[in-house]
Protein backbone atom coordinates (compact mmCIF):
# COMPACT_ATOMS: atom_id res chain seq x y z
CA UNK A 1 0.00 0.00 0.00
CA UNK A 2 1.36 3.25 -0.91
CA UNK A 3 0.50 7.17 -0.67
CA UNK A 4 -1.07 8.19 -4.16
CA UNK A 5 -0.65 11.96 -4.71
CA UNK A 6 1.13 14.92 -2.92
CA UNK A 7 4.30 15.41 -0.50
CA UNK A 8 4.34 11.85 0.02
CA UNK A 9 3.59 9.88 -3.25
CA UNK A 10 4.84 6.84 -3.93
CA UNK A 11 5.53 6.25 -0.20
CA UNK A 12 5.08 2.96 1.30
CA UNK A 13 2.62 2.48 3.98
CA UNK A 14 3.08 -0.63 6.57
CA UNK A 15 -0.16 -2.80 6.94
CA UNK A 16 -0.98 -5.53 9.57
CA UNK A 17 -0.80 -8.89 8.95
CA UNK A 18 -3.95 -11.29 8.93
CA UNK A 19 -7.64 -9.74 8.78
CA UNK A 20 -8.01 -8.25 11.87
CA UNK A 21 -7.79 -4.78 10.28
CA UNK A 22 -8.75 -4.42 6.26
CA UNK A 23 -7.16 -0.93 4.86
CA UNK A 24 -9.27 0.70 1.91
CA UNK A 25 -8.23 -0.49 -1.46
CA UNK A 26 -6.10 1.49 -3.25
CA UNK A 27 -8.80 1.72 -5.57
CA UNK A 28 -11.14 2.64 -3.66
CA UNK A 29 -8.24 5.33 -1.80
CA UNK A 30 -8.19 6.67 -5.38
CA UNK A 31 -12.22 7.45 -6.08
CA UNK A 32 -12.46 8.70 -2.68
CA UNK A 33 -9.63 11.08 -3.13
CA UNK A 34 -10.78 12.03 -6.48
CA UNK A 35 -14.19 13.18 -5.53
CA UNK A 36 -12.85 15.01 -2.63
CA UNK A 37 -10.66 16.59 -4.82
CA UNK A 38 -13.56 17.81 -7.38
CA UNK A 39 -15.72 19.19 -4.51
CA UNK A 40 -12.89 20.71 -2.06
CA UNK A 41 -10.20 21.96 -4.77
CA UNK A 42 -7.39 21.62 -2.11
CA UNK A 43 -6.72 20.04 0.76
CA UNK A 44 -4.48 22.62 2.21
CA UNK A 45 -4.78 23.75 5.85
CA UNK A 46 -8.12 21.32 5.92
CA UNK A 47 -8.30 19.43 9.74
CA UNK A 48 -9.14 16.00 9.08
CA UNK A 49 -10.05 13.08 11.15
CA UNK A 50 -9.42 9.17 10.19
CA UNK A 51 -11.84 6.99 12.01
CA UNK A 52 -11.05 3.56 12.35
CA UNK A 53 -8.13 4.39 11.26
CA UNK A 54 -6.27 1.20 10.84
CA UNK A 55 -2.97 1.60 9.15
CA UNK A 56 -4.46 5.60 8.85
CA UNK A 57 -4.10 5.33 4.85
CA UNK A 58 -6.71 8.10 4.53
CA UNK A 59 -5.26 10.53 6.99
CA UNK A 60 -2.17 10.18 5.68
CA UNK A 61 -3.09 10.45 2.02
CA UNK A 62 -5.09 14.10 3.40
CA UNK A 63 -1.81 14.96 5.16
CA UNK A 64 0.18 13.97 2.29
CA UNK A 65 -2.07 16.59 0.01
CA UNK A 66 -2.13 19.92 2.34
CA UNK A 67 -4.20 18.92 5.23
CA UNK A 68 -2.89 20.79 8.27
CA UNK A 69 -3.94 18.38 11.04
CA UNK A 70 -5.55 14.74 11.52
CA UNK A 71 -7.01 13.10 14.25
CA UNK A 72 -6.52 9.16 14.17
CA UNK A 73 -8.61 6.92 15.84
CA UNK A 74 -8.53 3.52 16.22
CA UNK A 75 -8.73 0.87 19.13
CA UNK A 76 -7.35 -1.95 17.72
CA UNK A 77 -3.74 -2.34 19.74
CA UNK A 78 -1.87 -3.85 16.57
CA UNK A 79 -3.15 -1.14 14.10
CA UNK A 80 -2.26 1.12 16.81
CA UNK A 81 1.32 0.52 16.67
CA UNK A 82 1.53 -0.16 12.77
CA UNK A 83 -0.16 3.40 12.74
CA UNK A 84 2.57 4.83 15.06
CA UNK A 85 5.18 3.72 12.69
CA UNK A 86 3.46 4.73 9.73
CA UNK A 87 3.25 8.82 10.87
CA UNK A 88 6.83 8.26 12.28
CA UNK A 89 7.81 7.11 8.69
CA UNK A 90 6.35 10.26 7.13
CA UNK A 91 7.72 12.84 9.72
CA UNK A 92 3.80 13.45 10.62
CA UNK A 93 3.98 13.48 14.34
CA UNK A 94 3.46 17.40 15.15
CA UNK A 95 0.33 17.04 12.53
CA UNK A 96 -1.36 14.00 13.70
CA UNK A 97 -3.43 13.36 16.95
CA UNK A 98 -3.61 8.94 17.30
CA UNK A 99 -5.95 8.41 19.72
CA UNK A 100 -6.64 4.46 20.76
CA UNK A 101 -10.36 4.58 21.61
CA UNK A 102 -13.71 3.45 20.04
CA UNK A 103 -14.56 6.01 17.28
CA UNK A 104 -18.14 5.86 18.18
CA UNK A 105 -17.58 7.39 21.45
CA UNK A 106 -14.44 9.42 20.91
CA UNK A 107 -14.66 12.99 21.81
CA UNK A 108 -14.04 15.44 19.34
CA UNK A 109 -11.14 17.54 18.76
CA UNK A 110 -10.39 21.09 19.47
CA UNK A 111 -10.91 22.15 16.25
CA UNK A 112 -14.04 20.92 14.28
CA UNK A 113 -13.08 18.42 11.42
CA UNK A 114 -13.45 19.56 7.37
CA UNK A 115 -13.14 16.32 6.86
CA UNK A 116 -13.83 13.12 8.17
CA UNK A 117 -12.81 9.83 6.86
CA UNK A 118 -14.89 6.65 8.40
CA UNK A 119 -14.26 3.02 7.34
CA UNK A 120 -15.65 0.99 10.07
CA UNK A 121 -15.48 -2.97 9.94
CA UNK A 122 -18.01 -3.96 7.89
CA UNK A 123 -21.87 -5.41 8.93
CA UNK A 124 -21.08 -3.77 12.53
CA UNK A 125 -23.46 -1.07 12.23
CA UNK A 126 -20.93 1.11 13.77
CA UNK A 127 -21.19 3.58 10.71
CA UNK A 128 -24.48 4.56 11.72
CA UNK A 129 -23.43 4.42 15.76
CA UNK A 130 -20.41 6.56 15.05
CA UNK A 131 -22.49 9.03 12.69
CA UNK A 132 -24.76 9.70 15.00
CA UNK A 133 -22.36 10.52 17.38
CA UNK A 134 -20.97 13.02 15.20
CA UNK A 135 -24.03 14.73 14.30
CA UNK A 136 -24.42 15.25 17.83
CA UNK A 137 -21.11 16.31 19.13
CA UNK A 138 -18.68 19.32 17.54
CA UNK A 139 -16.81 16.48 15.47
CA UNK A 140 -17.88 18.16 12.20
CA UNK A 141 -17.16 21.66 10.94
CA UNK A 142 -20.27 23.48 9.11
CA UNK A 143 -20.15 22.63 5.84
CA UNK A 144 -17.82 19.76 6.43
CA UNK A 145 -17.46 16.57 4.61
CA UNK A 146 -17.86 12.84 5.85
CA UNK A 147 -16.85 10.02 3.94
CA UNK A 148 -17.98 6.63 4.96
CA UNK A 149 -17.09 3.12 3.47
CA UNK A 150 -19.53 0.56 3.65
CA UNK A 151 -20.58 -2.92 2.35
CA UNK A 152 -24.54 -3.96 2.75
CA UNK A 153 -25.08 -1.35 5.41
CA UNK A 154 -27.53 1.61 5.01
CA UNK A 155 -27.36 4.74 6.56
CA UNK A 156 -29.96 6.50 8.46
CA UNK A 157 -28.65 10.28 7.81
CA UNK A 158 -29.14 12.56 11.04
CA UNK A 159 -30.60 16.28 10.56
CA UNK A 160 -28.15 19.05 9.07
CA UNK A 161 -26.56 16.25 6.81
CA UNK A 162 -27.07 15.39 3.12
CA UNK A 163 -25.93 12.72 0.77
CA UNK A 164 -23.61 14.54 -1.94
CA UNK A 165 -22.65 10.95 -3.79
CA UNK A 166 -22.03 7.76 -3.71
CA UNK A 167 -19.85 5.19 -5.94
CA UNK A 168 -18.87 1.98 -5.54
CA UNK A 169 -15.39 0.09 -5.88
CA UNK A 170 -15.60 -3.71 -5.80
CA UNK A 171 -17.08 -4.64 -2.14
CA UNK A 172 -17.21 -1.05 -1.15
CA UNK A 173 -19.40 1.76 -1.23
CA UNK A 174 -18.63 5.54 -0.50
CA UNK A 175 -20.59 7.74 -0.01
CA UNK A 176 -19.74 11.44 0.72
CA UNK A 177 -22.40 13.07 3.09
CA UNK A 178 -21.86 17.02 3.38
CA UNK A 179 -22.76 19.05 6.61
CA UNK A 180 -25.12 22.21 6.61
CA UNK A 181 -23.23 25.55 6.32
Amino acid sequence: MRIIAGEWRGRRLEAPPGRATRPTSDRAREGLFSMLQSRLGVFDGLHAADLFAGTGALGLEALSRGAAYCTFVERDRTAIDILKRNVQHLGAGDRADIRPQAAEYAAPPRVPCDLIMMDPPYGTELAQATLDHIAASRWLAPGGWISVEMHGETLTLPPRLEIAAERRFGKATLILVRGSA
